[in-house]
């Protein structure tokens, strides 16, 4: 069974995604404190999936987020009651999955968890097979990435999105059609892409050298620079 762990102050909201979780099928885990997520998450990285709220006591959800990063891949959630976009992209660029908003239909976000353990699974069952570009290898199967040796540190969408322009190698795309491919929905954020092309051109690609923005087009993945 899937283990979900659920980081928020509100105790309410919390037992309710939580024994919704729990009808589903799910392992769930509550905790209220930020410090004592963190911790949990330090001793124990075998969670499928983390819900975080953003303000919770000892340590934000948005700090939390960019400390556990580097301990788990797995998918992770925001579900907050701020609703400023900002608080999104920061949410995002701190290595969040997705961000739902308070309040919130449930069952939206319990399809939203499916849908992301779903699209987790599917890169795990990914054969193996390695893909290398430049001083890049993506080795498919662990979906993981090295840069001159080193291993880089990505999210799982991070890691999809680069996988789907790796794998369109030299065609354009759109922001909506990378947002279709990787999120798997038609409609949403398309800056949400914006932000995680940031993320990944800091990590691995600070020099522009393989991904390339088409201004007023979107982006494309090249094998030497242009």
């Amino acid at each position: 069974m899937q283990t979900i762990l659920i980081a928020d102050d509100d105790r309410e909201i919390a037992e309710l995604i939580s024994d919704s979780l729990i009808d589903e099928g799910f392992i769930t885990k509550i905790v209220d404190d930020g410090k004592m997520a963190f911790d949990e998450l330090t001793c124990n990285q075998s969670y499928d999936l983390i819900i975080l709220d953003i303000m919770m006591p000892n340590m934000d959800g948005l700090e939390l987020c960019r400390k556990i990063r580097n301990l788990v891949s797995c998918p992770i959630i925001f579900v907050s009651a701020k609703n400023r976009t900002l608080d999104t992209m920061i949410g995002l660029e701190m290595g969040a999955d997705d961000y739902i908003k308070k309040p919130f239909v449930v069952e939206e976000l319990i399809a939203r968890i499916r849908a992301h353990l779903r699209r987790e699974k599917r890169i795990k069952e990914i054969s193996d097979e390695k893909i290398s570009i430049g001083d890049m290898v993506i080795y498919k199967d662990r979906y993981e990435v090295t840069k001159d040796g080193e291993l880089i540190s990505l999210t799982t969408r991070e890691f999809q999105l680069l996988l789907y322009l790796v794998q369109n190698i030299g065609i354009v795309l759109s922001k909506s059609q990378i947002f279709n491919a990787v999120w798997g929905e038609n409609y949403g954020d398309v800056s949400t892409v914006t932000v995680n092309i940031k993320n990944i051109r800091t990590k691995i690609d600070p020099n522009n050298r393989y991904i390339k923005t088409v201004w007023g087009v979107g982006y494309k993945i090249v094998l030497t620079e242009e």
